[in-house]
Parts: C-alpha cells; structure tokens; sequence
C-alpha cells in the first residue's frame, strides 16, 4: 500500500516533490493558455460592465487562492506545531510567498476593475480592507519566520500568527454579506450539493480553468521552493551531502 507517511520525512519528500513539481507545472502552463484564450476570445462581453469585466478571470481566482493558501499554510503551521515535524513547517514557510503574491494580484486587479466601475481605485470597504490586511498577515509570517535565527523558535512563532490570524480568511468570505459592502456578492454559490451560478456556463469553465491553472501553478512553484528549504535546513545531513556530491560528480 502507499504509505504517505514515509514522505513525512525531508529524505524522502525531496524527489517526490520534485516529480510533482514538474507535473503541475507543466498544467498550470497549459490550463493557463486555455484559460486565457478563453477569458480574452470565447467568453461573452458582460451585458452591464462591457469588456471590462474580463479582470474578474485573474482577480477572483487569485483572491480565492489568496484565501485557499492561507488556510493551507496555516494547517501546515499548526501540524509542525502540534507533531513537531520538520517538513510542516517548510511547506508553510514555502506557500507563504505565493499566497502573498496572489494576495498582492487580487488588490491590485481589484482596483483596476474598481476604478472604471466605481469610479475610485481604492475604497475602505469590508472585503478590500480585510484582503489588505491578508496581505499584511503574509508578509508579517515572512518578516517573523527571517528575523529568527533558530528554525524551530521561528516556525513556532510564525506558526502562532498564522493560525491567529486564520480568523480573517472567514472575514473576508462572509464580509458581503455580514456588512453593507460596494463589493458585489458571490456568484457561485453551493446549493444542495450542487453549483448555482448567476453567470453564463461559458464564464463559469472559463473561471474554472483559471482557477485550476492557479492552484496547479501554487502547488508547483511551492514544492518547488520547499526543495530548496529542505537543502537549506538538512544541509548537515548525510542524504544531502550526498546528493551534492552526486550532483557535483
């Protein structure tokens, strides 16, 4: 059987990561031409908001990741917390990047759909304010984890934010509906077990696939990092002297 535990071991995750790393990789690169040939040439111009509307296929699928990767990272931080296991902790200093960046895209292509709509690049609305402050909680995670020397004190205390500050992915979900917000609401929504959506199926797979060009490309790029966070932190190790060795030859 396969046993998933054996790759909670750095030894043993390292190659395994770096097969999948190659293999989402490489359906990130395609979902993502399908995706934006389909954003740009096959789904329909938007009846109120003209083609203008066509930012919403980078700006909610970076928003949902910045949320989807915050939670992820923060079950990492608490399972190195919890188990004491080296690995968690280098998979949630190695997702914090990514997160912030898709944070940092879904603010900024917020604001360039809001501009033309609203007529202001910025307002203090709920949803913006408590994105902006997701961002915040990203780059304080990184800033904490590089100003400790020691490992362990610093995935420790990263971890404690990250899982303090898991209560705002919540916030930022619920926020249209819990406030009076300019931010439209949600026009996907699960019902009895099923999708409900308010937009044409054609925009629908069009933000499906660029959601999944997204998510592939977050698990790459972060198995990816994490290898090099591995060589980094087990550089005493036999294994890795080893493969330097065997990669040096």
């Amino acid at each position: 059987m396969f046993n998933l535990f054996k790759y909670s071991s750095p030894a043993s995750f390292y190659p395994l990561a770096g097969r999948l790393a190659v293999g989402f990789g490489i359906a990130s690169a395609i979902l993502l031409v399908i995706g934006l040939y389909m954003s740009f040439f096959v789904a329909p111009t938007d009846y109120k908001q003209g083609e203008g509307y066509r930012i919403m296929f980078i700006h909610v699928p970076a928003a949902w990741m910045s949320m989807w990767i915050y939670v992820v990272m923060a079950c990492f931080a608490a399972a190195g917390m919890i188990w004491n296991t080296r690995l968690s902790s280098m998979m949630a200093s190695s997702l914090a990047p990514t997160g912030a960046m898709f944070t940092f895209i879904a603010l900024w292509t917020g604001a360039l759909w809001g501009k033309p709509m609203w007529g202001a690049w910025w307002v203090w609305d709920a949803r913006l304010t408590s994105e902006l402050i997701l961002l915040f909680l990203y780059v304080g995670f990184m800033a904490l984890e590089s100003a400790i020397d020691d490992p362990r004190r610093a995935a420790r205390a990263s971890g404690l934010l990250a899982l303090v500050g898991v209560i705002n992915v919540p916030i930022i979900y619920y926020s249209v509906q819990w406030w009076n917000t300019l931010h439209q609401g949600s026009s996907i929504k699960v019902v009895d077990g099923g999708i409900e959506s308010s937009m044409s199926e054609i925009m629908l797979w069009t933000l499906l696939v660029m959601t999944f060009a997204c998510w592939f490309y977050a698990v790459a790029v972060s198995l990816s990092r994490v290898r090099s966070t591995i060589l980094e932190r087990e550089s005493g190790t036999a294994w890795v002297k080893t493969l330097l060795k065997g990669e040096q030859a």
